[in-house]
């Protein structure tokens, strides 16, 4: 690998080289080069289609899994399944992300599809990054499909980032939680130019005594579209809080459309959703410490996604 591999790395994955301990597979330009299971995580390349199997044994405490996508050349179409199986009981991090680097004028783009089977008391934290680059007119497409299904007393806790560079993503997010199983998301995005970006998540709670919290926050620019479509499905006593917090600027748009259905009478789900400009008085008061309007708007910025 050389500079531009490892530089994505550490944007999409927190990478600055190959890790000395723990459980990785880093596949690029739509081929696995680098991979290593240990005692308690075993990564296995499928049999009947491109992707990794990921079995994380019961009880594991304390691991973490790095699995980054880089593509690195123009005209490549990825498609990557990747499973995980986590056993009862385990507490582990997964660490994805995926960065482009297209300089030519063909498109390239990545589709990941991952489920995620998570046992009986288990907990998962899974943080995914996208991030584009490259000088080049060939656009950069990252279209992520993820499905989660939680068992009794499980807890989930996804991060999703889209640094930029990013031209076209639909990202499709469905999950169904069992008793007591919690799931919490937040989903942060920010567009720029003509980019476009659209978020469909349904979140069903089937188990009593489950819950989710979906948190959506994203900044469009430019003229840069963004659509968010979340949904919370109350099949049980559950409860649910899904919330929408957008900026928006220049001539950008962005459609909010969060919904909540309840199928159970003891089902509390409550969403909010919120489109507005930067606020000026925030901007007036850094520009008062020294910084010119652009660096203003950049630290304001910062902070809502961070």
């Amino acid at each position: 690998m050389d500079k531009t591999d490892y530089s994505m790395l550490g944007k999409i994955a927190g990478m600055s080289s190959i890790p000395s301990v723990g459980a990785y597979n880093i596949r690029k330009n739509g081929v696995g080069i680098e991979r290593r299971s240990t005692e308690n995580i075993e990564i296995t390349p499928k049999k009947d289609n491109p992707g990794i199997d990921i079995r994380i044994k019961p009880g594991t405490k304390a691991e973490k899994v790095h699995i980054p996508v880089i593509i690195t050349e123009e005209g490549v179409n990825d498609l990557v399944y990747n499973d995980f199986y986590i056993g009862e009981g385990a507490d582990v991090e997964i660490v994805a992300g995926c960065g482009i680097h297209n300089s030519g004028c063909k498109t390239s783009e990545h589709d990941g599809i991952h489920r995620f089977f998570i046992g009986r008391n288990a907990k998962v934290r899974y943080v995914e990054k996208h991030y584009g680059e490259g000088e080049g007119t060939g656009k950069r497409i990252l279209n992520p499909t993820t499905q989660v299904y939680m068992q009794e007393n499980s807890y989930c806790e996804m991060e999703t980032v889209q640094i930029k560079g990013v031209d076209s993503t639909v990202r499709e997010t469905t999950a169904e939680l069992a008793e007591g199983a919690k799931f919490v998301v937040l989903e942060k995005l920010m567009t720029h130019g003509s980019q476009k970006a659209q978020s469909n998540m349904t979140v069903n709670l089937n188990g009593s005594d489950s819950s989710a919290q979906i948190v959506s926050r994203s900044v469009a620019k430019d003229t840069s579209e963004q659509v968010f479509k979340p949904t919370a499905v109350g099949n049980a006593y559950c409860k649910a809080h899904v919330q929408c917090d957008s900026i928006i600027m220049d001539g950008a748009k962005i459609s909010s459309v969060p919904a909540i259905t309840a199928n159970n009478a003891d089902a509390h789900i409550v969403h909010e959703a919120a489109i507005g400009r930067i606020n000026n008085d925030q901007l007036l008061k850094l520009m008062t410490f020294g910084m010119n309007e652009q660096e203003a708007e950049d630290v304001i910025i910062q902070g809502f996604l961070s």
